[in-house]
């Protein structure tokens, strides 16, 4: 307890997470915003280049250059057959790329995971890809528009040459952005590039949380709750600094009832006020947490569990009855819990600029995370010996990498297993193979 009567963190508190924009989400999980800003973009583009057209006839007339000027009207007759082709050939090209997506996020939900959707939602290239080709198209049609049936070098008024020019320019943009776009779905069809995709966003959750605070922060009292008022969602974030800033103008600790990824219901507890003589107002609150319809990776280190785990049950369903892919989901959530074997978990403190704890957080235990990583998989696993062999392997190496306290919940698992697999296997030596610890599974 520091001279003042507050409770301050043993070491310094880790660095805030930038606050959630829920604007910023809604716009990054809808394909309208970008695709709208490439109309606009073209719109504005076309218009400064058609006046340059403009102004460079109007130069020439006035510098009597009418060769000149009778050259770029050839060209530009010339140039309007490509102009005219590019804009039909790009509604042709939309197409392709809208029926690529669709065949793209009907395989995600269906093989992996509908969570593993919003990678595809999210794609920036996809979004890029269409913003670009519509304003590709809309380009093409304005330029089409500026051409004069005018041949007299004396009296046309513009001659649409830079504007051609540029249209030739987004197509060569459009061409290579088709190509990456293809690439990049093609990647995200594979699941070998999807586990790997989420288990990166995993782990830069946890660069962004920091570090737990290992020594014990004693908190005071409970003197009060506020209750959540907004509406019914998953909670995706909090704003660490404003509830900071709250709770020190208050002189109080405030601590998160509901974690990251709780869904939240209006009326229901969300912060537990410590010390002081009451909660804070209710309007200094607000916009202080970000409820949505789904899970993010924003604040939810088990977010990327969660998502690997549906993968390997969908993959050992009957359905699908695919075992190599749930060994892929294994080798991923072994290597995450194998990053959070040795490091501190538990709440989060996050302190002012004095150090003062002001704001406590609660992040999943080590025993949460590895029921969440194999409970599951364990459950589904037992008639597939490629599944068991590579469990026990992961159980293994985890065990050798986890302090002595951390252990209990893998060998709970392990016995769990062999106690599976003895009940369901008849023949003994098909048990013995099934328990056999194996990196690959089977080979």
């Amino acid at each position: 307890m520091g001279k003042d009567g507050h409770f301050a963190s043993p070491r310094r508190a880790p660095r805030r997470p930038r606050a959630l924009s829920p604007l910023r989400e809604h716009l990054r999980d809808t394909f309208w915003f970008t695709p709208t800003v490439g109309l606009v973009a073209a719109g504005l583009l076309a218009f400064g280049v058609l006046e340059l057209d403009r102004l460079l006839i109007e130069v020439l007339q006035e510098e009597q250059d009418y060769d000149t000027v009778e050259s770029l009207i050839g060209i530009a007759d010339d140039t309007k057959t490509i102009v005219t082709t590019v804009g039909s050939a790009m509604l042709t090209f939309i197409g392709v790329v809208f029926s690529i997506s669709l065949v793209a996020l009907q395989m995600a939900s269906g093989q992996f995971s509908p969570r593993v959707v919003r990678l595809y939602v999210r794609s920036r290239i996809t979004k890029s890809t269409f913003a670009v080709f519509l304003a590709t198209f809309l380009f093409a049609l304005l330029v089409q528009t500026s051409y004069e049936g005018e041949t007299d070098p004396r009296a046309v008024q513009t001659v649409p040459i830079i504007s051609s020019l540029a249209c030739v320019c987004m197509v060569l943009v459009s061409l290579g952005l088709f190509i990456a776009y293809v690439n990049s779905t093609l990647r995200l069809m594979q699941v070998s590039h999807v586990v790997d995709r989420i288990t990166r966003e995993s782990f830069r959750v946890l660069a962004r949380l920091g570090t737990v605070d290992t020594g014990a922060v004693a908190l005071p009292e409970v003197t009060a709750e506020i209750a959540y008022l907004g509406r019914a969602g998953v909670l995706r974030d909090v704003n660490i600094a404003r509830l900071v800033r709250v709770a020190r103008r208050h002189g109080v600790v405030l601590r998160l009832i509901p974690r990251i990824g709780d869904f939240v219901v209006p009326g229901t507890p969300l912060l537990a006020v410590h010390g002081g003589t009451g909660a804070p107002p209710q309007r200094l609150l607000r916009y202080s947490v970000s409820v949505g319809v789904e899970r993010t990776f924003h604040q939810d280190p088990a977010f990327g569990l969660r998502q690997l785990s549906d993968i390997a049950l969908r993959a050992l369903s009957s359905a699908v009855n695919d075992p190599t892919t749930a060994v892929q989901c294994l080798d991923r959530i072994t290597q995450f819990l194998a990053a959070l074997a040795g490091r501190p978990l538990g709440a989060l403190h996050h302190g002012d600029g004095k150090g003062v704890v002001r704001l406590v957080q609660d992040l999943p235990d080590w025993t949460g995370l590895v029921d969440l990583g194999f409970t599951e998989i364990r459950g589904c696993a037992i008639g597939d010996p490629q599944v068991t062999r590579r469990l026990m392997a992961a159980l293994d190496d985890l065990w050798w990498l986890a302090p002595e306290e951390r252990r209990p919940p893998l060998e709970r698992h392990r016995a769990l297993l062999e106690q599976a697999v003895e009940r369901t296997v008849p023949e003994a030596a098909d048990r013995e193979f099934s328990l056999l610890p194996d990196r690959q599974g089977i080979g």
